[in-house]
């Protein structure tokens, strides 16, 4: 009787990888959440960082920032907008994605929540940038009661508060 060759895989080889596959998908999906998290959080703290140069250049000026950063209007005319750009990043609502305090003198705060299609660990999350009066510029992140936060997506230079 002539011997038949095996063709194809068993059962449980077949068994076995998918639970090796299933291994690997567990241990590698939430590193790349927290990869992606970082990396969204760096996005947004480098689209507000660009906000700087044009706000030390309004401040300079003696001009006043706007608030929200919206044009300016006929009742304050001397309102400077810094030209930011909506990013999809933050979230959206009656007050805009940006908010700027202090327009008006030399210590101006730039904040901006996260929404939008950030990541769920990282929603509603509050990057602001703040000027002291010696002209040097400070980050921090706000990230309370946000579940799944971890203190490693704050950017570098940027740390949670």
């Amino acid at each position: 009787m002539k011997a038949q060759m095996q063709k194809g895989f068993t059962l449980i080889e077949l068994m076995i990888v998918v639970a090796i596959i299933g291994i690997l998908a567990a241990i590698a999906i939430p590193q790349y959440q927290d990869y992606t998290a970082r990396a969204q959080m760096t996005r947004v703290f480098g689209e507000i960082s660009a906000l700087k140069t044009a706000a030390e250049a309004a401040i300079l000026q003696g001009q006043v920032i706007a608030a929200e950063d919206k044009a300016a209007t006929a009742d304050a005319p001397a309102e400077v907008s810094l030209g930011f750009n909506d990013s999809s990043l933050l979230a959206a609502g009656s007050d805009g994605q940006l908010t700027i305090t202090g327009g008006n003198s030399a210590t101006p705060t730039i904040a901006v929540t996260l929404g939008g299609s950030a990541g769920k660990n990282i929603t509603g999350a509050v990057m602001t940038l703040s000027r002291a009066a010696t002209g040097g510029w400070g980050c921090a992140v706000t990230a309370n009661n946000i579940p799944g936060w971890k203190d490693s997506y704050a950017p570098a230079g940027c740390p949670k508060s």
